[in-house]
């Protein structure tokens, strides 16, 4: 009885791992690629993501997603936006919301000195 409870109880491992992996292959295939890329310094109170894009990708650039949701795309060989994506993650890693010193100016839609580059 113990060896069928445990060949199950693997069983069931096994499947929740296949499916959890199959979850995340799509994500990774609709990463899209940055058609340029500019170096601009943008306020880290405007800023809710920061991404890499895809290693497939032509152009190596960081991806920012402002707070008016306009994604821009950094230069990734620029040390500003490996900063900005380090202490981003970092922020991440600590399990808190990236709201000091990220994501805490509000959007002014009036004044659009940003322009989505993707």
């Amino acid at each position: 009885m113990k060896a069928l409870v445990a060949v199950l109880s693997l069983t069931l491992v096994f499947f929740l791992y296949h499916i959890s992996a199959d979850t995340l292959a799509p994500d990774s295939l609709t990463q899209r690629c940055c058609p340029n890329c500019t170096r601009t310094h943008i306020p880290k109170g405007k800023v809710t993501n920061v991404v890499m894009t895809h290693s497939a990708c032509r152009l190596k650039a960081v991806v920012v997603t402002t707070v008016c949701n306009y994604e821009i795309c950094v230069d990734g060989n620029w040390t500003w936006a490996k900063n900005l994506l380090a202490d981003f993650e970092k922020a991440a890693a600590k399990k808190k919301s990236p709201s000091a010193p990220f994501n805490r100016l509000p959007c002014s839609k009036g004044s659009k000195k940003s322009v989505s580059l993707l």
